[in-house]
């Protein structure tokens, strides 16, 4: 196959930025100010689990909590914004605009598929300018089935015109690898310390830095 015929689809969260350590500031920020104090290693179990689950718990441990789960979701999601729009300290993950660089030069077509709703998307390519490198995005938000269904995957490689055994995914999560070998397509597993003990072992290879992803 030309290049021109091939593809690379990054999921965002925790490849493209660091999102784990900006919801971890928001919770406990929103949090204390309903006078709930939680532990780093308390917050790391609900890594990947609903707002609702989260929140839900919080209350249920802490009766004199005065607003609902709901509520506690919303300020968060408000302050999560804030942060990322405002906190010049929020960078992408270092190498993957090098990466997309490469890639680009390469002749591969990228897309991204991603859990987050279209609109953390928007917000987050634009905060790093990185929009003009993708042809297809896609929210898991928007569809049906969630990773680790391949539905999402497959979805941004019809979006590209790609055949899924010509795609390469680069993924830090288990769901997301599931996903893209269900999909039949290649995996490289990103190894991201802040996206809590994931199984990669089902990607092809497994690197620790953007550096490492040869095109």
């Amino acid at each position: 196959m030309d290049r021109e015929q091939q593809a690379f689809i990054f999921d965002m969260d925790g490849v493209i930025y660091d999102s784990e350590p900006i919801h971890a500031r928001a919770k406990k920020q929103v949090l204390a100010e309903c006078g709930i104090s939680i532990t780093d290693e308390r917050l790391a179990t609900f890594v990947g689990r609903s707002s609702k689950d989260f929140y839900g718990t919080m209350v249920q441990e802490n009766p004199q909590c005065p607003v609902s789960w709901q509520e506690l979701a919303r300020r968060k999601h408000v302050l999560y914004k804030k942060m990322l729009m405002e906190d010049e300290t929020i960078t992408a993950i270092p190498g993957v605009r090098e990466l997309l660089e490469r890639i680009k030069a390469a002749g591969y077509i990228i897309g991204l598929g991603s859990s987050s709703t279209m609109e953390m998307i928007e917000l987050v390519l634009g905060r790093f300018n990185l929009w003009d490198y993708f042809k297809a995005v896609v929210s898991g938000d928007d569809l049906p089935r969630s990773k680790p269904d391949p539905l999402i995957f497959l979805t941004v490689a019809e979006k590209l015109g790609v055949k899924p055994e010509n795609c390469t995914v680069i993924e830090d999560a288990f769901a997301g690898v599931t996903a893209a070998r269900a999909a039949g397509m290649h995996c490289i597993g990103y190894s991201n310390p802040n996206s809590g003990a994931q199984d990669l072992s089902g990607a092809d290879k497994i690197v620790k830095s953007h550096d490492e992803i040869v095109v």
